[in-house]
This record gives C-alpha cells, structure tokens and sequence, in this order.
C-alpha cells in the first residue's frame, strides 16, 4: 500500500523527535495502513486497554473524532443537506460539525460493562463489546505495557474471528498479543511509564498520519 505522502512526513517527524523509535518505524506505518485501509472502506477503530492505556484509549478516540491540528470543515454537500432539514439549526450545525474518523473506547459504557462483569465474566468484558460493535474490516487497537493483558487477549481473539484487523502496542518485549496481532507497536522501553511515555508520540503520530490522508485539504 502506498502511504499518502504528507502522512509519511509525519512519520518522519516523529522519528526526529524520537530517535529511539527508529527502529519501529516500519511497524507504525504497517499500522497507519491497516487504519486507512479500515476507515477507506468505511469501516472504524475499536480501542480498549487498562489503567493509564484506558486513558490513552479515549485520548486516541478525542483524536480521531473530531479536528487535531485541522478544522476538518464538511464539504458542501453535507452542509447542504444539514441545511435542507432544518434552515436554523442545519446552519449551526454546518458551521461548527468537524469530519470525524469513528473511534470508540470500549471502557466506558458503565451500565453495559457492570451488568457483563455481574452476569459473565469479569475479564471477557472488552470482548462482549467488540463481539457487538465490531464488523468486517473494522480495526481493534489493544493497548498493554505488558502485552499479556487477559481481556486485551481475549478481546483480540474475537476480533480476529470476526475478521477484523489486530494493533497491539505494547512495550519492548515480546508478548501473546505481539504474536496475536496483525502487527504490534513494541514501544522500545520496558519499565511500564517509559513505555507508556511513549505510547503518546506513536498514537499522536497515528492520528496525525490519519488526519493528514482523510482532511489534508482543509
């Protein structure tokens, strides 16, 4: 697959930044890959992980969602059409929606996730949610420092049952979910907040890598 030009000067900027990441260069742009193949198809990002990579989780998703370093204006047909409904509120709406790129956090839909972990099992929470939301050609992004995570792997398994695209990013060593995934993103870093420290510039990159292809013309 040919990565889109200004996606890959993201790339290169990251590794500037962070020469250590030099050596898993590869590994991020094989996964900005599979998530432009995903979102090209229609399809969307499913993310799930535990503890701080939870929060890393919605961070990814705030993202994705809505404008990063780009305004993300809607095209005038969608604009239109927002305005054919309602002349007032389609105007508003027009003015100030963004183009998103859909993401969701599996960690928080509370009533959902207390009545699995009440009613089934506690660890297998991550995949009843992707075993729902997930579809054909959607991506699962599993976020462990460890890369053993239980309800990181067990989510992982049914994503692939569904036919759905794995991303692990872990830390440096090898781990059930990097020979799980599709590919994994093996931060170069062993103790869990350095390999967490940088999680962030990889997923930032991701997500500037995605902004790039789907609204660099804006």
């Amino acid at each position: 697959m040919n990565t889109n030009i200004k996606a890959v000067e993201q790339l290169d900027i990251l590794i500037k930044r962070y020469p250590q990441l030099e050596t898993i260069k590869e590994d991020i742009k094989q996964a900005y890959d599979i998530l432009e193949h995903c979102y090209s198809l229609g399809g969307k990002l499913l993310i799930a992980g535990n503890g701080g990579s939870t929060a890393d989780s919605e961070h990814i998703v705030g993202e994705l969602m809505k404008g990063f370093k780009k305004q993300r204006k809607l095209d005038c047909e969608h604009r239109t059409k927002l305005v054919n409904v309602n002349s007032e509120l389609g105007a508003i709406l027009a003015d100030n929606l963004q183009g998103a790129l859909p993401a969701i956090a599996l960690d928080g839909h509370l009533a959902l996730t207390t009545a699995y972990m009440n009613d089934c099992e506690p660890m297998l929470c991550f995949a009843q949610q992707v075993n729902g939301f997930g579809n054909y050609n959607d991506v699962f992004l599993g976020i462990s420092t460890s890369g053993n995570s239980r309800n990181i792997l067990y989510a992982s398994v049914t994503a692939k049952a569904k036919g759905m695209k794995v991303i692990g990013l872990t830390g440096a060593k090898d781990s059930k979910l990097s020979k799980l995934a599709d590919v994994c993103i093996k931060a170069p870093e062993t103790d869990t907040y350095m390999i967490q420290e940088l999680h962030l510039p990889i997923y930032h990159c991701l997500c500037l890598m995605l902004e790039e292809r789907y609204f660099g013309g804006f």
